[in-house]
């Protein structure tokens, strides 16, 4: 793919521009604050200007890690004469939609709306108040431009009619964004569960794993159900499609075979080519699910995914206090997925020729190749090579590799997706016992209370070198208490536990639908957009309301506050039956909450000087539907008060707070439970 940047005297000139996005700390608007497009950051300030200047309003939202971002910036926003005609007709905002994903929510439903698809960059038409008339994704110059010249004139020609189509769209965007009270429990059944999950298997590609066709997007938590669902009801289906999708995404040039970690998305049907950005959200996940299948299988190839991965967070996505980067870009020196794919002559040079027959051994080569060069993957028979030999040339060909010049990185931290990332690294950390993963996840807690936590509990949303910014949306609430769950059960540290519920409490307060039980994407006191919104549906990160249900959930057995229970019931009622068995991959989140619910929940209490050993015993097995509460002394927590016995240490293996006679064995204990 050719590159993106212009000869030299462009880019010279192009710096002598300055427009409203320089004072932004998002490296997306930053890397549009030299073009000659006047662009304004998100915020009233921009509107008012339209509305007193009558000029309609573009929003052009992206992230830094977007090829076809890049790609738009260089042939629209950096060219003279698009951008006259922007600046001429138009008031112009750039929105970052990692710092602003309420803003983008929004606005992709209006243009999935009008053409029925989406994506980025996410171009839209607005009038002085934000309402939509029009809107695409990436434009060529020369569309781009048509377009504009065309919506300026019909504005011009007949407003009333533009006035009534904003009016409709709006209307359904409104509709779109917001779910109806439903008042009748779902009452599931298991054969209903069972239904959902054949549904599901239809779609399943089971040559190369995940869902068929292409492109293909790891989808992190529908395979969390496929492993809790097969494990609950030892549905070997299930548990072959989890393995099959997990063997061939780490053997794909999805896997950065070379440094660890795994890019957002393939574009063909076999994991091969990557669409190769890198985001924290992704890895996040993915630690989190190759490192429970782990201690479900014992597969050493999901180990050495987790540790590879975690190495490379550490060495290219680690902040100075413990805090984790967004991403790093698909494009370096203009071009896309430079810095990672090989010219085979460089690999044969690197390699030797005593041990090149074992690394095309290793590495499947001829399945590889793309315009001209090689994206590494492993071959069918690679666990046949010693490991040794492996792990030397991973280290050679990441010495080669840092010598290029790198991907760009976007060093803005969002509170959200390090809260991901701290779940991510206590599920390491139980599944490998590794305490540096720990230690990991609990400095990113201290960084996030530092610096992304006001003193009445309310969250910042994004931060960058000591600036924290944006009010907190949902989602920041939503992974900052399961992150935050996480290291209570890991460290049984009661201070976890409070400000998890903190949040909670802050979050009901401030994002509660009282109708729905669900909660809004902004805060209720925010000036609100065009529509209120709510995430309901599962995607590659799980709707903030599904994993707020499981939040409440756990809180209930942790707290004993039925109010919370109650809730997580209520909105999954709100979830249209029909819809979740019919299609599960857009409620998968929701699935696995009905696995809680309908399969056995057990409760564990580990009370004693030797709390922690038999706690990291117990998570030598994976054992889903499982709450496990620790403590070294007595404690006024309900489930673990009178539970402290002088001298021993003591499990309670309970469902519902009603608990067996206690044991001293973690073996007993799962006799217990899974008898």
């Amino acid at each position: 793919m050719s590159g993106c940047k212009g000869p030299d005297a462009q880019q010279k000139s192009l710096k002598m521009n300055t427009n409203q996005l320089i004072n932004e700390t998002s490296p997306y608007l930053l890397q549009h604050a030299h073009n000659p497009v006047d662009w304004n950051p998100w915020g009233e300030d921009a509107f008012a200007k339209a509305e007193k200047e009558n000029k309609l309003v573009i929003v052009s939202i992206g992230y830094s890690a977007c090829h076809w971002c890049h790609v738009m910036e260089h042939q629209s926003f950096e060219d003279s004469a698009a951008a006259a005609l922007m600046n001429e007709h138009f008031i112009s905002i750039k929105v970052d939609r990692e710092e602003r994903p309420d803003v983008d929510q929004v606005y992709m439903t209006a243009v999935q709306l009008m053409t029925g698809r989406g994506g980025w960059p996410l171009n839209v038409i607005t009038l002085p108040d934000g309402r939509p008339i029009w809107g695409g994704t990436y434009f060529p110059k020369d569309g781009w431009m048509q377009s504009l010249q065309s919506i300026v004139e019909v504005y011009h020609d007949d407003p009333e009619k533009v006035l009534e189509y904003a009016e409709k769209l709006t209307e359904g965007v409104v509709q779109s964004e917001l779910v109806s009270p439903n008042e009748t429990p779902g009452d599931y059944s298991k054969e209903e569960i069972d239904l959902l999950f054949k549904n599901w298997s239809k779609n399943f590609d089971k040559k190369e794993g995940g869902s068929a066709g292409a492109p293909k997007f790891p989808m992190p938590v529908g395979y969390e159900f496929l492993l809790e669902y097969g494990s609950l009801t030892g549905n070997e289906e299930a548990m072959q499609q989890l393995n099959l999708t997990l063997r061939k995404m780490a053997f794909g040039g999805i896997y950065d075979q070379v440094g660890g970690g795994f890019s957002r998305y393939s574009v063909d049907d076999e994991w091969k080519v990557p669409h190769f950005e890198k985001m924290l959200y992704d890895n996040g996940q993915l630690v989190s699910l190759y490192s429970r299948a782990y201690q479900k299988t014992k597969n050493p190839l999901y180990k050495s995914i987790v540790i590879q991965t975690i190495e490379w967070l550490e060495r290219d996505m680690l902040g100075p206090d413990g805090e984790f980067y967004s991403a790093l870009d698909a494009d370096s020196e203009g071009e896309e997925g430079k810095y990672y794919v090989w010219p085979e002559v460089e690999l044969k040079e690197i390699i030797g020729d005593s041990d090149w027959e074992d690394f095309t051994n290793y590495f499947d080569l001829k399945k590889g190749k793309w315009e001209g060069r090689i994206v590494l993957m492993r071959s069918d028979d690679s666990e046949n090579t010693d490991s040794a030999k492996v792990k030397a040339w991973e280290q050679e060909l990441l010495k080669v590799r840092e010598n290029r010049v790198p991907p760009g990185l976007d060093d803005k931290s969002l509170t959200s997706w390090n809260a991901l990332m701290i779940t991510g690294l206590v599920d390491a950390y139980k599944a490998f016992g590794d305490s540096h993963y720990l230690d990991l996840a609990k400095k990113n807690g201290e960084w996030l209370l530092k610096n992304q936590v006001r003193k009445d509990e309310s969250l910042f949303h994004s931060y960058k070198k000591g600036k924290s910014s944006i009010d907190g949306l949902i989602e920041d609430y939503t992974f900052a208490v399961q992150g935050f769950l996480d290291l209570y059960e890991a460290t049984f540290d009661v201070k976890y536990l409070e400000q998890a519920n903190a949040w909670m409490k802050y979050a009901k307060a401030n994002f509660e639908d009282e109708g729905t039980g669900l909660f809004f994407t902004r805060s209720k006191n925010a000036k609100q957009l065009i529509a209120k919104s709510m995430e309901v549906h599962d995607n590659v990160i799980p709707a903030a309301n599904s994993v707020m249900a499981h939040n409440l959930f756990h809180l209930y057995h942790l707290t004993g506050n039925e109010s919370y229970l109650a809730q997580s019931e209520k909105m999954l009622a709100q979830m249209d039956k029909v819809r979740l068995v019919t299609y599960p991959e857009s409620f998968s989140n929701w699935a696995r909450l009905l696995l809680n619910f309908k399969y056995p929940f057990y409760e564990v209490a580990i009370v004693g000087n030797e709390a922690d050993e038999k706690y990291m015993e117990w998570q030598k097995q994976f054992v889903p539907n499982v709450l496990i509460q620790g403590s070294w002394k007595e404690s006024d927590l309900p489930l673990l008060e009178n539970r402290f016995v002088k001298g021993s240490t003591m499990i309670y293996v309970c469902e519902n707070r009603v608990c067996q006679l206690p044991v001293e064995e973690v073996s007993k204990a799962l006799d217990l439970l899974l008898k």
